[in-house]
């Protein structure tokens, strides 16, 4: 990841460009003109700073035939698990927004739970045949965005393909069988709420298709090109996998406090404004107080818009008190304009 790559956020709706670090874990992401931290780990690059700048420019005549000067790119650091020496390969299907299912569109994901580089290809088949979506390399232990698609699109993905090559650079590794899965992916879970379960990989609800668990191939891989034929007229039907605990799983799950008085207290009755207000303050920094040694934890607090008074409290004590914390204006989408996310550091 580099300054002027584009990313998208993982747990949340957004993205932007990327305009500089802090420290080895906070990426700074321009948002929509709003320079917003964010976990590495929480955003995926969609685009490239140099895949960006071909796109954008238009080179002179004195540049077409200039010799490129070949970029040096930070090299990655690859951290492996022990878990990881077993393949664990899916695909994840999440709505953009969950909240207007009938009408919202949907995002792909591939998830590499391994020590192990993916060349892979995803693919969708119609009347004329097999048609490649996407196709690359995954790095190990990744989840990187593969497409984003409408309604309209869901009758092009009820059979999937997918194939991959796993392998490691300069170092030795355990052969790993090459494999090719068909895929029936049920559409008709996409118009359901309650298809979209809680998983390993996001802290959003997400449809998940496992391809390899542990390096034992899900039911429906397939070999053979004769074995594929067969499967093709069979009618298959996806397993909800088991819980599995990885590093990557957000093991807390988002706290929504929600800071309006009639929330906190039945009745106001001979209760001033500044009293209302240091009461709401005392449930923000009890909150505060019970998840501050809870590193990774986000802590949503709900302010409303109002007058601000309420939402510069707190963020004049986020700033003041807890300078080991990172805070930003909550999902928009979700919450308006009326709340803040803060993030244990």
């Amino acid at each position: 990841m580099k300054i002027g790559d584009r990313v998208r956020f993982l747990n949340t709706t957004g993205g932007g460009i990327v305009t500089g670090f802090q420290g080895k874990d906070i990426v700074i992401v321009d948002d929509d003109g709003f320079d917003t931290p964010m976990l590495i780990r929480e955003v995926v690059v969609v685009e490239s700073a140099g895949e960006a700048q071909v796109r954008q420019s238009v080179k002179a005549p004195s540049e077409i035939f200039s010799t490129p000067q070949p970029k040096e790119e930070e090299p990655v650091v690859i951290e492996e698990t022990k878990e990881g020496e077993q393949l664990t390969i899916c695909l994840a299907y999440l709505p953009v927004d969950i909240k207007s299912l009938n009408t919202t569109s949907y995002e792909c994901y591939l998830v590499n739970d391994s020590n192990y580089y993916l060349a892979y290809s995803y693919m969708s088949r119609n009347d004329g045949g097999w048609l490649c979506r996407a196709s690359g390399v995954i790095e190990p232990n990744m989840k990187m965005f593969i497409e984003e698609f409408e309604k309209s699109d869901l009758n092009d993905l009820e059979h999937i393909g997918f194939q991959y090559i796993a392998y490691k650079k300069d170092k030795p590794f355990a052969l790993k069988n090459p494999v090719l899965a068909q895929i029936h992916i049920d559409t008709v879970k996409f118009y359901k709420l309650h298809s979209f379960r809680d998983n390993d990989y996001f802290n959003d609800d997400a449809i998940v298709y496992y391809i390899t668990r542990r390096d034992l191939p899900e039911k429906q891989i397939i070999i053979s090109g004769e074995e594929l034929s067969r499967a093709m007229m069979e009618k298959e039907v996806a397993e909800r996998p088991k819980k599995q605990a990885i590093s990557k799983k957000n093991a807390n799950p988002v706290i929504e406090v929600d800071l309006h008085i009639s929330e906190l207290i039945d009745t106001t009755a001979g209760l001033e404004a500044g009293d209302i207000l240091e009461y709401q303050m005392d449930k923000f920094r009890e909150v505060m107080e019970d998840n501050i040694k809870n590193k990774g934890q986000k802590i949503v607090f709900i302010h409303g818009k109002g007058n601000g008074v309420l939402k510069n409290a707190v963020l004049n004590e986020l700033k003041n008190k807890y300078k080991g914390v990172y805070y930003q204006d909550a999902s928009f989408r979700e919450y308006g304009f009326g709340a803040t996310m803060v993030t244990i550091k």
